[in-house]
């Protein structure tokens, strides 16, 4: 293996990592709007936020082993997650529902950015299987994004 596909797949390792981080505090966060949201939609909201948790929550798995599968490590610690998340914090439990659909919504959209940012390595490393990866969980967010983006109106 040559020392650019090396370079291509550590980067390309990195880049997952970055976006386990990413999931995981996705996760967090929309659980906690699920758990928190209050307002004449609560129903809607609720349900709606739990499915999304519950999608990114059951994309996590794939995403770690994929790094152990290019002979990567992973995210090990609450900490280290934080220290790699672009996610921010949201500690309030008294964010409007407005304000929960935006944040997610905008979330998820960094999100969409990254993974399109990711194809370029996956591309480099000759990494197929990270790029239908990517694929798929693109297709996804975009999902989230655009049902987040409907309710606002």
């Amino acid at each position: 293996m040559s020392n650019t596909t090396n370079n291509s797949t550590a980067q390309m390792v990195s880049e997952i990592n970055g976006l386990l981080a990413d999931h995981f505090a996705l996760y967090v966060k929309t659980k906690n709007f699920h758990w928190h949201v209050k307002g004449p939609r609560f129903r809607d909201l609720h349900l709606l936020f739990d499915e999304q948790a519950i999608e990114i929550r059951d994309q996590i798995d794939a995403i770690g082993e994929r790094a152990r599968k290019l002979g990567g490590n992973t995210m090990t610690s609450i900490s280290s997650i934080a220290g790699t998340t672009q996610v921010k914090d949201q500690d309030s439990t008294t964010v409007s529902a407005e304000d929960m659909i935006a944040e997610l919504r905008d979330d998820n959209a960094a999100m969409v950015s990254k993974l399109k940012a990711m194809k370029d390595t996956a591309e480099k490393a000759g990494d197929n299987a990270t790029d239908g990866m990517i694929d798929d969980l693109t297709d996804m967010a975009e999902e989230r994004v655009w049902f987040l983006t409907s309710i606002l109106g």
